[in-house]
This record gives C-alpha cells, sequence and structure tokens, in this order.
C-alpha cells in the first residue's frame, strides 16, 4: 500500500515507519522537517505544515494515498482537514489517548466502551478530534481506525518516572541517591514498548473489520511504579532507597514540575488490550519492561542525554524535609 504518515519522526511514528517499510509497503512522511531525526533510507519525505490547511489538503489529495495514518491530530479543526485532505482513502488511523478516559474509571481494566471523562486538556483535544472523526463514519462511511496508546517509550524517547517528567532519576540511581515516589508507589502503570505499538497500528491498516472501531494500544497486565523504579535499579545495577512522599505534599512544593504525576501517574490506570489482540492478532508485545530499559539506558548514556543530578537540588531538598519532619515527630 501507499502510505503517508502525519508525523513520522515521534517516538511510535518512529518504529511504524521501520515497520511498514519492512513488510514491503511505499511509505511517505509528511512533517515540517524541523525535529532533526533522520528517516530510514527507503521513506519518501514531504515537508509542510499541516496548519497550513490549503496546502495541506491539496498536496494530500494531489497524492491519492491509499491509506494515512495520522500522529499530530490534537483537536477538532486537524480532525475536519483530514476529511476533507483523506477524502477517498481506503482507511484513515488515528493517533488517540488514553487520556480520553481520564482517572475517575467506572470499572478496571478499562475497556473501549467505558465513558470518556478526560482531565487535561491534551485528552480533550483528542476526544474532540475522535468524535469529529467517528461522526464522518457513522454519516458517510469515512473509513476510520482510533488508536489509543498509553505510556509508550522507546530508546529515542527515554523512560519516565513517576512523579515528573525528567530524566534526572537515572543519574540518581547510578550515583546511589535515594528516589522520590508518590505516595507508597503503588499505583498501577502499563509500559509499551514503541516496536511493539507498531504492530498496532500496522496491523489494523487493510482489515475492514477495524475500520469505525477503536483500540487501547496497552499490553496484558501492570505493573506498580515501585516494581517500575525497582526494575530500573536492577538493570542498572544499584540498589536505592524509594522516599514516599504525598501527593498534595509534592504539589504544595511545585505544581507545575509534580503534574504530570497529578494528571495521570498519582492514579490507577489500567486498561484492556482484550479487544485489539481479538481483531488484530499480529500485535503481540514482545519487548520486555527490562529489556526496553536497557536499550534505552544504553542509548541514553552513549548520547549524553541524562542529565547530571547534581545540577538539581530540588529532589535531595523534598527528602530532607520529609525525614526531618518525620525525625521531630519520632522525638517527641
Amino acid at each position: 500500500m501507499r502510505i503517508v504518515i502525519l508525523g513520522g519522526t515521534g517516538t511510535i511514528s518512529t518504529s511504524i515507519v521501520r515497520l511498514l517499510l519492512q513488510q514491503g509497503h511505499d511509505v511517505t512522511c509528511y512533517n515540517r522537517g524541523q525535529s532533526g531525526r533522520e528517516l530510514p533510507n527507503g521513506v519518501r519525505v514531504i515537508h509542510g505544515d499541516r496548519g497550513d490547511r490549503e496546502t495541506f489538503e491539496r498536496v494530500m489529495q494531489e497524492e491519492q494515498f491509499d491509506a494515512a495514518i495520522d500522529m499530530i491530530s490534537f483537536g477538532p479543526e486537524d480532525a475536519r482537514s483530514s476529511l476533507r485532505a483523506f477524502r477517498g482513502v481506503k482507511h484513515f488511523v488515528q493517533c488517540s489517548t488514553v487520556c480520553t478516559y481520564g482517572v475517575d474509571y467506572d470499572w478496571l481494566p478499562v475497556t473501549e466502551d467505558h465513558p470518556l471523562r478526560p482531565t487535561t486538556g491534551y485528552g480533550r483535544g483528542k476526544v474532540e478530534a475522535d468524535t469529529v472523526l467517528m461522526e464522518a463514519y457513522y454519516r458517510e462511511g469515512f473509513p476510520v481506525t482510533i488508536m489509543k496508546p498509553s505510556t509508550t517509550y522507546s530508546s529515542q524517547s527515554g523512560i519516565l518516572r513517576q512523579v515528573a517528567w525528567d530524566f534526572n532519576w537515572i543519574d540518581r540511581i547510578m550515583k546511589g541517591k535515594p528516589l522520590l515516589v508518590c505516595g507508597d508507589g503503588k499505583a498501577l502503570h502499563s509500559f509499551l514498548h514503541a516496536d511493539d505499538a507498531a504492530k498496532a497500528f500496522a496491523g489494523v491498516l487493510g482489515k475492514t473489520h477495524c475500520i469505525g472501531q477503536t483500540y487501547n494500544v496497552v499490553p496484558r497486565g501492570f505493573t506498580t511504579w515501585e516494581q517500575h523504579h525497582k526494575l530500573a535499579m536492577q538493570v542498572l545495577g544499584r540498589e536505592v532507597e524509594l522516599v514516599g512522599v504525598s501527593l498534595e505534599t509534592l504539589k504544595s512544593t511545585d505544581a507545575e514540575r509534580f503534574s504530570i504525576c497529578d494528571e495521570i501517574f498519582a492514579h490507577n490506570v489500567i486498561y484492556s488490550p482484550d479487544k485489539l489482540m481479538r481483531d488484530v492478532p499480529e500485535f503481540v508485545p514482545t519487548v520486555s519492561l527490562a529489556e526496553g530499559m536497557r536499550q534505552a539506558f544504553a542509548a541514553m548514556v552513549a548520547e549524553g542525554r541524562i542529565p547530571n543530578s547534581d545540577d538539581a537540588a530540588w529532589e535531595d531538598e523534598i527528602i530532607e524535609a520529609q525525614r526531618e519532619a518525620f525525625a521531630k515527630l519520632a522525638n517527641k
């Protein structure tokens, strides 16, 4: 098939591009060319900004691709533009997110028919975009499939921690420093390597029974953040102390720094992959979290992408304050 990927250099889309090439597809990426990342040999690139609606839609109509995968649609206007740009396409795959469900769940694991209660602007934008596309499917048969990944990672993206969006924590383990976790670190989460996520996106293409459907792109099962951090310690060969601090205390010190924890990582977030595994048998995750960590840490070290934790005092300050507070209570 002649397939265009809107984006193509992000965490998941990089793996999608590689897999589609391996499968023998004719792959084109449409992006602004600003990421600085090289695409594999054999990929055609069209540089452009989807925000320039008229040009984007005209170019896509002229190309007449068989299928499109949209990795950079973040709101209803992006979705409406895609409807115009891909009029006549055989299959359109929209990358959404599990953030559309929010964190107030009626049941676990969350299935695709769960009510949508997004709590972030990102999640709300994806709900609005997905709604535009699904309405077009019901109204006129627009051949859309909605894909909802959870936390995906790769050597390119690196591995996140629970409390904040940074990579200092890796250096802290390597230097034997204690790590903050939220509460007792028992919040449940799931992690999927980008190479495994790519199997889902490539796997739905050309399957008519996947059109008009929504799929959670997640592995089966879950891990706690405590287990996540301890696994990282095993991979790095250094055990350190985990220091639990309540979410409210963390937020009181710097709400913006701990926003990812407040919005997602402090909560139990478990989603069901059963529907995807039933409809797309090619989706079989094979990269373990331990192996994914080994690959990511090795790449980050080799490329100098792990910050020096000595340059960031905030974590030691919070841990020291926590210990001092409890020491005073113990001495009463």
